[in-house]
């Protein structure tokens, strides 16, 4: 299976200037926005590997100024989505296979830990506040709000490293699902997935707050692990 479409030709038609929009919680910086915007390129095939990512082409291109021109490439280079070299342009890179399912069984295992901690660890405030984060996941769901879910679903699994109570445990999570962002993000696109990932969210959430640390880690396991799955499926179509 390939993870990209083979290279395509270059059209006349523009890209669309990025647009900064109306987040679920904080609101989105300009790098960040040209970040996933980059990503979901590279991810759905538009920037095929190997594809030249100069600074002027790219602000150009996305209808922004050079630097989170330089800064988003640089955060892309972390993702392993993007191929930094030293005095020449970077390269869309293309992870393998391979490397990108030894990822997220890290980061299945990383956030497991996470929620296992939080069925012991949360405060009272913090198991509300997951609640009402929870409960707005719902509504977004029945809305069908791809953009805003994936927004607060994002908050949602940051809440849940907070609540380990565990600052390392945190920071290597982080990291890994700063590498894993645009692939996550993808999973999105498959029908139906909105709905299944709420499904697999309350579960984790239902074990949490019985305090079942066994039971909140599985369910988060089996939940990232699906998240692979879904990616994978996607890839297939692009």
């Amino acid at each position: 299976m390939t993870l990209f479409a083979p290279p395509i030709l270059k059209t006349s038609a523009p890209t669309p200037r990025v647009r900064k929009r109306r987040a679920v919680g904080r609101p989105v910086t300009r790098t960040e926005e040209l970040r996933l915007q980059i990503a979901d390129d590279i991810v759905r095939g538009r920037l095929a590997p190997g594809t030249a990512l100069e600074e002027v082409d790219i602000a150009k291109r996305y209808g922004v100024s050079r630097t989170p021109v330089r800064e988003a490439l640089r955060d892309l280079a972390a993702s392993g989505l993007v191929e930094a070299r030293p005095h020449r342009s970077a390269l869309v890179a293309q992870p393998s296979l391979e490397r990108l399912r030894g990822m997220f069984d890290v980061m299945a295992e990383l956030e497991a830990l996470c929620a296992g901690l939080c069925a012991v660890n949360m405060t009272p405030a913090e198991r509300a506040g997951l609640e009402t984060i929870h409960a707005e996941l719902a509504d977004l769901t029945r809305r069908g709000d791809e953009g805003s879910y994936t927004v607060l679903n994002e908050r949602f699994h940051t809440t849940l490293y907070a609540g380990s109570h565990n600052d390392y445990l945190t920071e290597l999570t982080l990291a890994t699902r700063a590498r894993l962002q645009p692939f996550r993000r993808a999973q999105f696109r498959t029908l139906g997935r909105l709905a299944r990932s709420y499904e697999e969210h309350d579960r984790v959430v239902t074990a949490i707050l019985r305090g079942d640390k066994a039971e909140a880690a599985q369910a988060m396991r089996s939940h990232i692990l699906t998240v692979e799955d879904a990616y994978e499926r996607y890839a297939e179509t692009v």
